[in-house]
């Protein structure tokens, strides 16, 4: 039986200083609770993809510690208004790739979708929907390092080694 919850993750201090959280859905991988997978990847939080394995430092103050990556990206698209016109075209062309939508607020779409893909592949279809919607703007999630959002991670490589 799998045994789903919420936990807090960090995901950024606000302007007063205040950590934000946001809450994600987990799977528990062991009875103790020290080790979870995502189950979705989640809209703020950097670094993190759905399917991604953690290991619970303390779950009060949402400290984790990346054990294995899936080999998802995390992709996030925003768009001030008629979000329901973009995901009715990005949903499915994502869904037919493999990916799958993990979060839908009023101005943002998560999803899921596994590199081997193909960055060109994804950034080609992403670039296309944008500018077919011109307002609409998206991002890796998990693809460049946290601390200053331009350096690539390289995390892929390490699955691509392994083929």
């Amino acid at each position: 039986m799998i045994t789903k919850t919420n936990m807090p993750f960090l995901a950024g201090i606000d302007d007063s200083g205040q950590p934000v959280f946001e809450s994600l859905e987990v799977e528990l991988l062991d009875q103790d609770t020290t080790h979870i997978r995502l189950l979705k990847s989640p809209l703020f939080v950097r670094n993190l993809a759905a399917g991604d394995k953690l290991r619970v430092i303390d779950s009060n103050s949402a400290e984790y510690e990346l054990v294995q990556r899936s080999g998802n990206l995390s992709v996030r698209a925003f768009r001030t208004y008629q979000l329901e016109a973009l995901s009715e075209v990005l949903t499915p062309t994502i869904e037919k790739l493999g990916g799958s939508l993990d979060l839908q607020t009023d101005r943002a779409l998560v999803y899921s979708i596994h590199f081997s893909i193909g960055f060109s592949t994804i950034e080609k279809l992403l670039d296309t929907v944008s500018a077919e919607y011109p307002d609409t703007f998206w991002y890796y999630g998990n693809v460049y390092d946290p601390d200053d959002g331009t350096t690539p991670m390289l995390w892929w490589e390490e699955f691509e080694s392994q083929e």
